[in-house]
């Protein structure tokens, strides 16, 4: 496990800093999910592309945790039997990277995250969450986006447990938002008062991610 910062000198953070700059992939379209499935500059897929920041760790189940704090009534650090008996869900959605591709009909299981939120019951005054990841990575997210019916701490894809190149052995799926808001590898979820920009939000990234509405990169 690393809580170092992503290096901001990789070579896919350069590169995605620059399409931030220059508005690459923006077609300016508006598109929604009832009259198209595809979002607008998206183009489908087949496979899974693997995409990181150089770092793929190596998280054993013997060893792993998840913790939930903040603004919470009741804080959890989770081990991985814990989590596994919680109740398990499945969910089938598309998702959507901010690099382009979409892939359909995505079969998951896990534990869903209202029932986690059941469970550690956020505070009134709670509005957003930060994820963390094993590998330093942090996104944000509305705490309504987060709670999302579709939305899973998935542990399964398509019937096989979630591969280490893909986030495994949990990551979370929200899958109407661009991919790079369902953080791999994640170990910590805290609860906030207000937004706060994560690893890819503070390199030029959109602060909410919708698809529907090409929001790729920051308005600022």
């Amino acid at each position: 496990m690393s809580d170092d910062p992503i290096p901001a000198d990789s070579k896919l953070t350069l590169s995605k800093r620059r399409w931030a700059d220059e508005g690459k992939f923006l077609t300016g379209r508006i598109s929604r999910p009832d009259a198209d499935r595809l979002p607008p500059g998206q183009h489908l897929v087949k496979n899974w592309p693997v995409l990181d920041l150089g770092q793929q760790p190596m998280v054993s189940t013997d060893t792993w945790r998840l913790e939930v704090d903040g603004l919470v009534e009741t804080p959890l650090n989770l081990t991985w039997a814990a989590f596994q008996a919680l109740e398990q869900s499945t969910r089938v959605s598309d998702i959507h990277c901010v690099t382009t591709w979409s892939r359909y009909d995505n079969k998951w299981k896990g534990v869903s995250t209202r029932d986690l939120l059941d469970l550690a019951m956020p505070k009134r005054d709670a509005t957003h969450v930060m994820l963390t990841s094993y590998d330093g990575y942090t996104t944000n997210l509305p705490l309504v986006d987060f709670a999302d019916d579709d939305a899973i701490l998935a542990t399964s894809w398509e019937g096989l447990p979630l591969t280490r190149d893909h986030g495994g052995p949990m990551r979370l799926i929200v899958p109407h938002l661009y991919l790079w808001k369902s953080a791999k590898w994640l170990r910590r979820i805290d609860i906030m008062p207000a937004d706060a920009a994560g690893f890819w939000e503070k390199n030029g990234y959109n602060m909410h991610g919708d698809p529907w509405r090409e929001q790729r990169y920051s308005d600022d």
